[in-house]
């Protein structure tokens, strides 16, 4: 598999181009244009610019309108409701946490929960966004069904994503961005895309065997009425290993994005014509535990401490989460954005349909 780079602000240029030529309205399509550029820019391929093609199919498919407007449907000082309308995720995403910080910032904390949404992108981004403003913050989001519960062979979860980002006084804050499950389910297209075999551990197969070829698993999760195999959560099949741990955190991540939402949990999502993807939201002022600065600070000698520690034998150092993404963002800035040529000729293909300037490798 070769690679390439393409200048960042190119890479949103041209996606926002895109999205806009496949019926996005031009703000929609700029928001999201800029959550597929930071995956790859972070290194996140799976939730990158690959993702255009996912989201044109699910337009043809009519399972998204990029006209509709999120909605405010249940409203407390220090809570929400959205309703998505099936709309851009991305841009109910940002509408929804700008809400949140208002509300965190005004009355020291804020939840929403969001029905009717689509792919939202990389979780971390939004929990991020509250970050900036000085604030601890949360994005949670089910998915379409793609994962099996521990001990179990039916397809009946989703990746289940947790972000959580917490500010201190160094350079880069606290920010976790995990799927639930041993692995996204954008990465068995990346590992299909680039010939590689999957680790054992992160799939089974309709019958509960391992499954490492990434063309049978996503061959095996692109029939919407399956219902057996899938991926494993954390831990593996197995209790011995904490798999359901991991198959906790996931029905923690359920709750909050479906019943809270008054919307469907994994099990429901795209079954129907409408995507129904439902996220959660949080942003918490730090000065409710008492001084903001001695909070960051404390934040902050801790992943010193973490990254200062000994590494184990054959590794550099020690990282913090968030981290290797945002050394991978400041190359990317400089160098510009790499992508495998499969995304390359996926972009100058979308480059060509539609009369546009196609990507220039730098």
């Amino acid at each position: 598999m070769a690679y390439d780079r393409i200048s960042y602000g190119s890479l949103v240029e041209l996606s926002a181009s895109i999205l806009e030529k496949i019926s996005y309205p031009a703000s929609k399509a700029d928001i999201t244009a800029w959550v597929l550029a930071e995956a790859d820019a972070r290194g996140v391929s799976s939730h990158g610019v690959t993702r255009l093609k996912v989201y044109r199919n699910e337009l043809e498919g009519g399972h998204a309108n990029p006209c509709a407007d999120p909605e405010i449907v249940h409203e407390t000082p220090i809570s929400l409701v959205v309703d998505g309308h099936y709309g851009v995720g991305a841009h109910i995403s940002k509408f929804t946490m700008e809400k949140v910080i208002e509300k965190a910032k005004a009355n020291g904390t804020c939840f929403a929960s969001v029905r009717n949404s689509n792919h939202f992108g990389m979780a971390g981004l939004w929990a991020e966004m509250a970050v900036k403003e000085g604030l601890m913050g949360s994005a949670f989001t089910n998915t379409i069904r793609c994962a099996v519960p521990t001990l179990g062979k039916e397809r009946l979860l989703g990746t289940d994503p947790i972000a959580v980002g917490i500010p201190s006084d160094r350079d880069l804050p606290w920010l976790l961005d995990m799927a639930t499950t041993t692995a996204p389910r954008g990465k068995l297209g990346v590992y299909k895309r680039r010939g590689l075999d999957m680790p054992e551990g992160w799939f089974v197969g309709e019958s509960g065997e391992t499954v490492t070829d990434p063309s049978e698993a996503t061959s095996i999760l692109a029939d919407p009425t399956g219902k057996w195999g899938g991926l494993l959560f954390l831990g593996g099949a197995t209790e011995l290993m904490g798999g359901h741990k991991g198959y906790g955190l996931a029905m923690l991540v359920e709750i909050l994005c479906g019943p809270l939402a008054g919307g469907p949990w994994t099990r429901d999502v795209f079954q129907t014509m409408d995507a129904n993807v439902g996220h959660f939201f949080s942003a918490t002022r730090l000065d409710l535990f008492g001084d903001e600065n001695d909070i960051r600070h404390r934040v902050g000698n801790m992943l010193d401490a973490l990254r200062s520690s000994a590494p184990s034998e054959g590794n550099e150092r020690v990282y913090i989460h968030g981290e290797k993404e945002a050394i991978r963002r400041e190359e990317a800035l400089v160098k510009g954005v790499q992508l495998d040529d499969a995304t390359f000729e996926m972009l100058e293909g979308f480059a060509g349909e539609f009369g546009l300037t196609p990507p220039k490798k730098i």
